[in-house]
């Protein structure tokens, strides 16, 4: 994995977590026993997120399950076009701000980036984000 598909993969991960992201993590727990990781105590807990987090993003152990632009159903595509348009109160239509449409994108587990054919991430099963 390059440092520019890290850093893309890294911009993306962080992005979707508050929307419940799924991702495949794989460890080499021999590898893994042997590292020094500085810790951090919280609520009990040994954490140090920075270091882990990269050993796996460097390693390439995260692939989060995404679906691809194309499972959109009908009814989400209905839904995110009402997020690119708007009428104001003067009659006109404006253009909505991106990140309500990238949020939209994210909260729905779309691979917009393209990161499913870049091997940077796994194509999500069906039914795998139930979506209400």
């Amino acid at each position: 994995m390059t440092q520019e598909e890290k850093q893309l993969l890294l911009k993306d991960l962080c992005a979707r977590l508050p929307y419940g992201v799924k991702c495949r993590f794989e460890i080499d727990i021999d590898k893994y026993k042997t590292m020094e990781f500085s810790r951090e105590e919280t609520n009990g807990l040994l954490v140090d997120f920075d270091e882990i987090y990269c050993y796996w993003l460097n390693e390439g152990f995260i692939l989060p399950y995404l679906r691809p632009m194309s499972s959109m159903t009908e009814e989400e595509a209905k839904d995110f076009a009402t997020l690119q348009t708007d009428f104001y109160s003067d009659g006109w239509l404006y253009p909505i701000a991106a990140v309500n449409m990238v949020n939209w994108l994210n909260s729905h587990h779309f691979d917009f980036r393209g990161l499913i054919p870049m091997g940077l991430a796994l194509e999500a099963p069906e039914n795998m984000y139930k979506m209400s």
